[in-house]
């Protein structure tokens, strides 16, 4: 059943980079007619060319995260990065690091928890609001980071995302870097700057992308649905995410519960050696989907997907 219109939000977030004094990011709050109890929000942050719609693709097929777990009980928020879709788009968006970025939704969060604690979204305050966050691709990355520098959530959720990074993308300067986070962060910009003049960069098609994300197993009302979703890249975060080993420190410093969900024509690495980047947790799961590329919910295995996942999150939300 879809879900009903959401609450739309724009939270300003003062002055993050210099001279930039009205960021704001956009943001979707879906809340459900009967909430779970103890009521969870699912923060979501989408990929790289992806706006917040992807969480909640419409048509007809049932691809839409957000009325899953809606329909669950679960309030759902959707929020697109600064650069991309309706936030604020920087004037010099090679400044937007992974960091930059981290703290922004950081701040967001952290706002519209305060709102939905006092009552601003439903019918009454939820004093016991607990959260997941939950990120696909480079929003996964983001989210781990977000968790490793200000941790609040109760779970994450991680989706198409692993330490490995995509070497066969890189530069030979940009590769010098693997295994380096410090070296990786030092010189980020300046070697997001030496590819070109454009820090939000369209998704540029080709043979391998267009099997990762609507290949020939994928749904194709959900390929169609998934056009809606597409977005500019933030090239910045996009070279950091494909330099491997960039945010392993900050993956093995996540200590609560992870959910990790890859399919098996996915561009994460090799699905069984993704649970070790998360050494600081003692409760990490691995859902490999079946015939699926890097957009989960294009696929049949979405349905299981799906049920997996909100089964997960009753079993390490549970209170005792």
């Amino acid at each position: 059943m879809p879900t009903g219109v959401p609450h739309q939000r724009r939270i300003e977030l003062g002055e993050l980079l210099p001279g930039e004094t009205s960021l704001a990011i956009a943001a979707d709050i879906f809340v459900p007619q009967a909430l779970r109890e103890p009521p969870v929000v699912l923060f979501c942050l989408p990929g790289g060319g992806m706006n917040r719609g992807y969480f909640d693709l419409r048509g007809e097929g049932g691809f839409s995260f957000t009325d899953y777990m809606v329909a669950r009980g679960y309030i759902v928020v959707t929020m697109d990065h600064l650069g991309v879709g309706e936030s604020s788009r920087p004037r010099d968006g090679f400044e937007l690091t992974p960091d930059i970025l981290a703290r922004a939704n950081a701040l967001a969060m952290d706002q519209l928890r305060r709102e939905l604690v006092s009552g601003a979204y439903c019918a009454a305050p939820l004093a016991r609001l607990s959260s997941v966050g939950v990120g696909h691709s480079m929003g996964a990355m983001l989210t781990a980071i977000q968790q490793a520098q200000y941790p609040s959530h109760r779970a994450l959720a991680v989706l198409g995302f692993g330490t490995a990074g995509l070497a066969a993308a890189l530069s030979p300067e940009e590769l010098q870097f693997a295994g380096d986070p410090a070296g990786t962060r030092a010189n980020l910009v300046r070697l997001t700057r030496a590819r070109g003049s454009d820090p939000y960069p369209q998704v540029q098609r080709s043979n391998q992308s267009r099997e990762l994300f609507a290949g020939s197993t994928a749904d194709p009302r959900g390929v169609e649905a998934l056009k809606a979703a597409r977005a500019t890249l933030l090239l910045t975060a996009g070279v950091f995410s494909m330099i491997p080993g960039s945010v392993g420190p900050e993956c093995a410093r996540v200590c609560v519960p992870v959910f990790l969900a890859v399919g098996d024509r996915d561009m994460a690495g090799p699905p069984h050696a993704l649970p070790a980047a998360f050494s600081g947790s003692s409760d990490v799961t691995l859902v490999v989907l079946e015939a699926t590329g890097h957009a989960h919910f294009i696929f049949p295995s979405r349905e299981h997907l799906f049920a997996r996942f909100a089964d997960w999150c009753e079993a390490v939300l549970r209170v005792d």
